[in-house]
């Protein structure tokens, strides 16, 4: 089953006095990653952190899930950095979200998660054991866990060398299958590889600005080889150095 879609109208959202998302309309369409682009500083993760709910939303804005329900409470989130407790098991960590509510832990259901991102056996393994890649697949499952409808993610594989990125994409992709998910990237290849759609954010006089980009006809997890892929990428690089 899909999760809804997810509609956004804002005005013009300013930080230090200074606008930096323009108004806009956006739709995050039923169980599809939407990959969000551009150059730093542009408004991509302020955008997240406000569908979050970590920064107040200014008058005007309307957050809107197709099926009528508030958006509070249905969001996971996964960022660049892993923050898995030290102190903590793999088990521990990827169960931290109950913990941290004062609800019973799923640890069956967290072994369950472990095994899907591939780190069956590594159970009782503190963080200080595991690779990188290892870390971020414990973020992955931790962010599964929660098993909610809409996931931010924001910049979620950019700490891990290309290799561990290419694998992660697929896992990511398979295991967040029906979730409306907005993806922050600054990689190209990976928005084209997993988003249905890409939206990319140029800076305007009145705030930053979206931008769709035309995608690859193939649906996602695209190869990273196929020819539509690798020119969709270089009208990406295009489109982003004249956003910069």
């Amino acid at each position: 089953m899909k999760a809804p879609a997810l509609g956004l109208t804002l005005p013009v959202i300013r930080l230090g006095g200074r606008p930096v998302l323009g108004a806009c309309e956006l739709r995050f369409g039923a169980g599809e990653v939407t990959a969000l682009l551009g150059p730093s500083g542009v408004g991509k993760s302020t955008l997240l952190r406000l569908l979050a709910g970590l920064i107040p939303p200014p008058e005007g804005t309307r957050i809107a899930p197709a099926d009528g329900r508030p958006l509070s409470g249905r969001i996971a989130w996964m960022g660049q950095q892993d923050l898995l407790m030290p102190w903590l098991d793999l088990r521990g960590n990827v169960a931290l979200g109950a913990r941290l509510r004062g609800e019973r832990s799923d640890l069956r259901k967290a072994e369950e998660l472990i095994a899907a991102v591939g780190l069956a056996g590594r159970e009782k393994a503190r963080p200080a054991e595991l690779s990188g890649g290892m870390r971020q697949r414990a973020a992955l499952a931790r962010t599964l866990m929660e098993d909610r409808p809409f996931v931010l993610m924001d910049e979620p594989f950019s700490a891990v060398d290309a290799p561990t990125r290419h694998r992660l994409q697929g896992l990511a992709s398979t295991l967040l299958a029906g979730r409306t998910v907005l993806l922050v990237t600054h990689d190209p290849l990976e928005a084209l590889r997993m988003a249905h759609r890409i939206l990319v954010l140029r800076p305007g006089a009145t705030g930053a600005v979206a931008d769709e980009l035309p995608m690859p006809s193939s649906p996602p997890l695209r190869a990273a080889t196929d020819p539509a892929v690798l020119a969709a990428q270089a009208a990406l690089l295009d489109r982003l150095s004249e956003a910069a």
